[in-house]
């Protein structure tokens, strides 16, 4: 029995130690993503250095807590550790396409696969955010581009075919892609329609005249009020 007592002991010890790692990672989890929807906050509204500020607290932030967590797998792979490593994918994929830049790699991010495929999924609504912005400037052309972008992603994510417990439930963030990115093709056609009747209109008002000759004609037998006076 006292060798029992030993063993409980070295049991409670490794617990202690693990239940401190937990509430660590978790405590960071929350910051990364807080972090994270900053920096993509940031980068929609076109503030690119307080983007990249955040962007690398979250990377400091993520570094420690993979560091700390990876000593217990199971507190690594759990979904607050995971959710928040593909939150950081996100934030810098968004920032990567909307800048017009090389997207980083899940190496370099030191994100496990799952994690980053479905951050770039979640990605596409937040370009479907930037693209109706763009709409409403009236830049077309950028709704367009993000809308080009929006399409490769959906059309890489279904090429990944297999189970949700080896893809982090990609499938059903592929499935989500597709529904947001129908509704910003339409949204974005209808822009595209209504931009193209609007120079066909200014292109015939030119052609016949209109506006250039109305304010210096009147009707026959109208007369001003000078006239009447």
């Amino acid at each position: 029995m006292q060798q029992l007592q030993t063993i409980i002991d070295r049991i409670n010890q490794t617990f202690e130690a693990k239940s401190a790692i937990r509430n660590d990672t978790l405590t960071r989890s929350r910051e990364l993503i807080r972090h994270c929807a900053n920096s993509i906050r940031a980068t929609q509204r076109g503030d690119d250095p307080e983007a990249q500020t955040l962007l690398q607290t979250a990377r400091d932030v993520a570094a420690t807590m993979v560091t700390d967590a990876q000593s217990y797998p199971d507190v690594y792979y759990a979904g607050y550790t995971q959710d928040a490593l593909k939150e950081l994918a996100e934030a810098h994929i968004t920032r990567a396409i909307i800048l017009e830049e090389p997207l980083p790699t899940p190496e370099a991010l030191k994100i496990e696969y799952a994690a980053y495929l479905n951050g770039l999924a979640e990605a596409a609504g937040e370009l479907r955010r930037f693209a109706l912005d763009a709409l409403r400037r009236g830049n077309v052309s950028l709704a367009e581009r993000i809308l080009g972008h929006m399409d490769e992603i959906y059309s890489v994510l279904v090429t990944v075919d297999f189970s949700d417990a080896i893809t982090g439930g990609l499938r059903r963030n592929t499935d989500m892609v597709r529904g947001v990115l129908e509704r910003t093709r339409g949204d974005v056609t209808t822009a595209v329609r209504q931009e193209a009747m609007r120079a066909a209109l200014q292109q015939f008002e030119q052609r016949v005249g209109i506006g250039d000759s109305k304010s210096s004609l009147q009707p026959e037998g109208e007369w001003t009020n000078e006239q009447d006076n």
